[in-house]
């Protein structure tokens, strides 16, 4: 018995959240924008998750770490407890 093979098609992309909103440049003073990009242990969430560039993740984890550093956004938490 074997299985069928699945038909060859390319995975769908997500759209680009910043494309669709008009963002041009990130800002590590938008909490509301970078929050998007975090999980709810603080993580930044991958490229592959988010749907954005490599230069706009780059854009989003540098803009991510400041806020952070400003106290802001919170850092990643244990997820033992």
């Amino acid at each position: 018995m074997s299985a069928m093979p699945k038909p060859d098609r390319a995975p769908r992309r997500r759209p680009n959240p910043f494309h669709t909103a008009g963002i041009t440049r990130v800002d590590w003073k938008d909490v509301d924008l970078l929050r998007k990009f975090i999980s709810d242990r603080g993580k930044i969430r991958a490229r592959r998750v988010t749907g954005l560039t490599p230069q706009q993740q780059k854009q989003v984890a540098t803009a991510i770490k400041n806020a952070r550093e400003m106290a802001l956004l919170p850092y990643p938490t244990a997820a033992r407890s």
